[in-house]
């Protein structure tokens, strides 16, 4: 049996992990990058879906000011796996709303996709959700149409969130996921779109990429981390 499939593993890695995100997370000298878009966001209220690539979950904590900002959920898999991140991330105070973005029909039945499509536009008339639209297994940095699917029936603004630390754990994962170190440098930067009316989800998705790309480029940019892709 993988470690991970044990509950009683599973929870005290998961309370071992989110600890020492808050550790790192108070120890990096964060740099913010068009940040008032975000608080225009956090300002006007409502549902906003939040997103950045699955490599970079492990520093998504930081980027949701849970003083000001709306409550926010993460929609993470169905797999032991994404339980674990689950686990880590809702002791951070962002539960998670359990499923996948994937819009293959045989991922969709096998991981939930239509429940957690009820359950994110459900969470979306409340606060915040947050989305890897690469996830859960890849290819990394292509997106799925799950989150231009959200964003064109909720109409709620998207915030693409690029996020970078230097230096940091780099895992030898499919996407080449990063975990932050303390004492380092940290970057936020953001962007903010709604669904083009008339448009198609595919072509949507190609787009949205290259936002996404482009702020994850501009924090790697500013703490020196050498992108993964």
């Amino acid at each position: 049996m993988r470690p991970l499939r044990n509950p009683l593993i599973q929870g005290v890695l998961a309370w071992l992990l989110a600890g020492w995100m808050r550790f790192c997370f108070a120890t990096i000298r964060w740099t913010h990058r068009n940040e008032g878009v975000a608080e225009t966001v956090w300002a006007n209220g409502g549902g906003v879906l939040c997103t950045f690539w699955h490599s970079r979950i492990g520093l998504s904590p930081a980027c949701w000011p849970l003083d000001r900002a709306q409550p926010a959920k993460a929609l993470i898999s169905l797999s032991p796996d994404g339980q674990f991140i689950a686990r880590a991330v809702a002791l951070q105070g962002i539960p998670a709303v359990r499923g996948s973005s994937a819009n293959k029909d045989k991922a969709d039945r096998a991981k939930g996709g239509s429940q957690a499509l009820r359950d994110g536009l459900r969470q979306l008339k409340l606060g915040a959700l947050a989305i890897t639209p690469d996830g859960p297994r890849g290819p990394a940095g292509q997106m799925a149409e799950g989150l231009p699917l959200m964003a064109k029936l909720s109409k709620a603004p998207v915030l693409f969130i690029g996020l970078s630390c230097k230096p940091a754990i780099r895992l030898n994962s499919w996407d080449r996921a990063i975990l932050p170190l303390p004492f380092g440098r940290g970057a936020i930067v953001w962007d903010v779109a709604t669904y083009p009316e008339g448009a198609g989800l595919a072509d949507v998705a190609l787009a949205w990429t290259e936002r996404l790309n482009a702020v994850e480029a501009e924090a790697d940019a500013i703490t020196g981390l050498e992108p993964s892709r």
